[in-house]
């Protein structure tokens, strides 16, 4: 049996059988962020992780149309990493209750380069800026669905629950050109 890990990150796909008998296929790719893993069931994107999930999955071959999709993703994403403004357009499916995909659709509707208040997501969605922080930490498909240019009140940061935080947020809008909120942290 050929090696896995011989083989070069964008070729190299995996899978899980979930719970609901459906398989997951994966894809890991490499971006300035470190190893991103692209999952795909149904047609469809539905989760991204930051370089974990794909490489604990087990390897198998995939019908033609997941490996293409798991290829465009890898290829929309290459694309976004060396142009912050590219704009994705990949099927996506995440999964989350009706609250969470309406906060999820705001922030797609988010030009790269600007942000948004948490604030001005609830006002949209009709929720408190609260439970409009919860869905943005509940983004199964992160950078492609941009939490990132979600900010708290005052354009501070907020929070980001992808890998490194608060630096990782910082760096996904300085590539866009965006507004960076400052590293220095007030106590008053």
């Amino acid at each position: 049996m050929p090696d896995p890990a011989a083989r070069t990150p964008e070729k190299f796909c995996r899978s899980k059988l979930m719970s609901d008998r459906t398989t997951t296929y994966w894809i890991t790719v490499p971006s300035p962020l470190g190893s991103l893993s692209v999952a795909a069931r149904d047609g469809a994107i539905v989760e991204l992780d930051w370089g974990g999930r794909g490489a604990r999955a087990l390897a198998v071959d995939q019908p033609p149309e997941i490996a293409g999709l798991l290829a465009e993703a890898a290829r929309q994403l290459a694309a976004y990493f060396t142009d912050g403004q590219f704009r994705f357009d990949l099927p996506l499916r995440p999964a989350g209750s009706d609250f969470q995909r309406a906060v999820w659709d705001f922030m797609l509707a988010i030009p790269a380069g600007e942000s948004r208040t948490y604030g001005q997501a609830a006002a949209a969605t009709g929720a408190a800026a609260r439970a409009v922080g919860g869905a943005c930490g509940a983004n199964p498909i992160p950078v492609i669905i941009p939490c990132h240019r979600i900010l708290a009140a005052g354009g501070e940061a907020g929070g980001y629950s992808g890998k490194g935080g608060l630096d990782t947020k910082r760096w996904l809008l300085r590539h866009e050109g965006a507004y960076v909120p400052s590293e220095q942290v007030s106590l008053f």
